[in-house]
């Protein structure tokens, strides 16, 4: 993994969170998980109940992706965070007055950075999870992607990602948790983004 400097951002931790460092931490793998390709692309939308005790997950919109590993691998994709992407990248002259958000993707490896982007030619190091979307870790091909004329478009930059055991998801959605939507890359870059993490219900004073 490639080690950056951490962001000078502090969070306050969230249930579910247990051991995430208080700094953002940028880690970047060399590439996305690799896909297994006897898994069809299933991906699907899950939006999580308001009512959920876990302050992660409620009133969440989830892309969760089966092809990614053992089990489901989720990215939210409605919880922008306070964080610029010119904060990620510091020392990077280039991105400073780049405007664009950095969202909140989940609480597992929370610090390692994932993203989306939206495109008609499949990107290297990347792997698809919707026709025409691919989800990668991969520095160099972000910074490639940043230093487009527009860096932002059909791109959203993730921290951290969700994960779930064989048999759990399904679980959790038979109680009645998640309800289920079909994924397009429409409802991806351009759904709403109202529910910023940390949640609202977090007192602004305690972050």
């Amino acid at each position: 993994m490639i080690r950056l400097s951490p962001a000078k951002i502090r969070f306050r931790p969230q249930r579910g969170m247990a051991g995430a460092c208080c700094a953002v931490l940028l880690l970047f793998g060399s590439s996305a998980a690799p896909a297994d390709d006897s898994k069809p692309l299933t991906a699907i939308l899950i939006v999580g109940k308001a009512e959920l005790p876990d302050d992660d997950f409620a009133d969440s919109v989830v892309l969760v992706m089966n092809n990614l590993g053992p089990g489901p691998v989720g990215i939210i994709v409605n919880r922008p965070t306070r964080i610029t992407v010119p904060e990620l990248f510091p020392d990077d002259a280039r991105l400073a007055h780049l405007i664009g958000k950095v969202y909140f993707g989940g609480p597992v490896e929370f610090g390692a950075i994932w993203f989306l982007v939206r495109t008609t030619a499949p990107p290297e190091r990347a792997t698809q999870v919707l026709d025409g979307v691919y989800l990668s870790a991969d520095r160099e091909l972000l910074m490639k992607l940043l230093a487009r004329p527009k860096p932002m478009e059909n791109l959203r930059i993730f921290i951290g990602h969700a994960g779930w055991g064989p048999g759990q998801l399904e679980s959790e959605i038979d109680r009645g948790a998640w309800t289920l939507q079909r994924a397009d890359p429409d409802s991806i870059f351009k759904g709403k983004s109202e529910h910023l993490w940390p949640a609202p219900r977090v007192p602004k004073d305690s972050i």
